[in-house]
């Protein structure tokens, strides 16, 4: 792995690996081409962003003839959303670029890749850790179970919610992992069973694809993620009613966002996992099954689901007094 700080410019010379067993900078840009042309799909949904995606990717992200919609964007000849009739949006990027803003409009580096990767697994180690340590502190201190749980679970729960930050991160800037093992690293927390690593990474950005403004859900196509935004916009029905909350959305339909989350419909939640499974891949041509299901999307989901699901569990009695 590449010793210098992430942030650091890559120089002219080629980097290698001190161990051979280990990727270089180089070498995890040649395997992330090699990803591309595998996993097409998240080629195709990057091109659709705004930013026109990763400068990786092969054949410039587009996606093969026949595919569905599921991995294009809907719009009109005119390049106007169906929905709304709004064209849909280029970045507004300045034009001379100013110096103190060109990191923002900047692609990462391979060794900036390779450093978010670092950072999740130093993540799931820490988790992993704090488990044992949990574990360990509960067989010393037995008859201080409730000291034992609230130090670990404030810490724990803070470790998990920066996870996801972090996942989301990695999974907008470097998609792949250096090694395929970490694909099973990124939020084994979540649930008892959630998407794989790249199906992840294409639900949320099947969401970006469709949704360019937070105020119109589904604006460029179907959303994953629509369910949720629809019960909070019961739940601020502005201009509709005399006042700004309709009281219906606020019991029902906005106080359940919370349970629903608890539930598994989020990114990495098990009914998300089943909502995004329904919807994808598309059918094939005459309503036939997808031509890749067999033999790709269903062995990579029932391997995932069987790593999850297979890690030892142990119980532990519920303190009686």
């Amino acid at each position: 792995m590449p010793s210098n700080e992430p942030l650091l410019q890559k120089s002219a010379a080629p980097k290698r690996a001190k161990l051979s067993v280990l990727y270089g900078a180089d070498e995890y840009l040649e395997e992330l081409k090699k990803k591309y042309e595998v996993d097409h799909e998240i080629a195709a949904l990057k091109a659709c962003m705004p930013d026109q995606g990763d400068p990786h990717m092969v054949n410039n992200g587009k996606a093969p003839e026949g595919e569905g919609k599921m991995l294009k964007i809907e719009k009109d000849d005119s390049n106007r959303s169906k929905k709304t009739g709004r064209l849909f949006p280029t970045p507004n990027k300045p034009d001379p670029m100013p110096p103190e803003l060109a990191f923002l409009f900047t692609k990462i580096s391979p060794e900036q890749m390779m450093y978010m990767w670092n950072i999740l697994t130093l993540i799931f180690v820490s988790q992993c850790s704090m488990v044992i340590a949990y574990c360990a502190a509960l067989a010393c201190f037995p008859d201080y179970w409730w000291t034992c749980t609230v130090m670990f679970g404030g810490p724990f729960a803070y470790i998990c919610i920066q996870n996801i930050y972090i996942d989301h991160d990695v999974m907008h800037g470097a998609t792949f992992p250096p090694y395929d093992w970490q694909e099973y690293i990124t939020h084994p927390f979540s649930d008892f069973f959630s998407l794989p690593w790249k199906e992840f990474v294409l639900e949320h950005n099947r969401h970006h694809a469709s949704t360019v403004d937070l105020l119109m859900q589904g604006e460029f196509g179907w959303d994953p993620e629509e369910f949720q935004y629809w019960m909070l916009e019961w739940t601020w029905r502005r201009g509709k009613y005399p006042f700004p909350i309709h009281p219906f959305g606020l019991v029902l339909t906005g106080g359940m966002l919370p349970w629903i989350h608890f539930f598994g419909l989020n990114d990495t939640g098990a009914l998300f996992a089943l909502e995004w499974y329904f919807h994808f891949p598309d059918e094939g041509a005459g309503g036939k099954c997808n031509k890749e299901f067999w033999k790709k999307w269903l062995p990579r989901r029932a391997n995932f689901v069987f790593h999850q699901t297979s890690r030892p569990k142990r119980g532990y009695t519920w303190p009686s007094g």
